[in-house]
């Protein structure tokens, strides 16, 4: 049997929470190149590799994907808690593990992003978004295909005070058979 205690893979999984308030510093670049790496070695159906990962950097296309998400999703406020930089994850929608593949990337990133001593946040509302025209007009700047689905984003950066405390296990959470 392996020894499951002492193992960072189990350890980042273990301690990884969601944080709602960032730090206005920039990214490492390799912190970021090295996220956006693990998250094209996520699991996908057959392995077809169907997301497509937007790293959005700048401040102009930030602002963009902000004000996209808060008219998808009818919020006034940051939906992306300051972050400064945004992962969105989009996948073609002909693909029928189209949602599990991205969320797959989502989740990598996420992990690979704390095991690198950063934060991050699983964001909703790009389904919605990219089905509006503003939406639409943001993929095609990008040099995407408008029928790409949005399937998520993360909000990625440092995290501005201490990552919350993880609530209790639900007790009904396994069933063994």
């Amino acid at each position: 049997m392996n020894d499951c205690q002492n193992n960072p893979v189990l350890e980042a999984l273990l301690t990884r929470r969601s944080v709602r308030k960032y730090l206005s510093k920039p990214l490492d670049p390799q912190a970021l190149e090295a996220v956006l790496q693990a998250g094209t070695y996520a699991p996908t159906g057959m392995g077809k590799q169907s997301p497509v990962i937007v790293a959005v950097e700048s401040p102009e296309d930030r602002q963009a994907v902000q004000a996209l998400n808060q008219k998808a999703r009818g919020f006034a406020s940051d939906p992306y808690y300051g972050a400064p930089v945004i992962l969105v994850v989009l996948a073609d929608p002909e693909r029928g593990t189209c949602v599990e593949d991205g969320s797959c990337v989502l989740a990598t990133m996420m992990i690979a992003a704390h095991a690198l001593g950063l934060a991050t946040c699983w964001i909703h509302g790009e389904q919605e978004m990219f089905q509006l025209p503003e939406g639409k007009s943001l993929l095609e700047k990008w040099g995407l295909p408008t029928s790409l689905r949005g399937v998520g984003s993360v909000a990625i950066g440092y995290g501005d005070g201490p990552a919350p405390e993880p609530k209790p296990r639900k007790e009904d959470y396994i069933l063994r058979v």
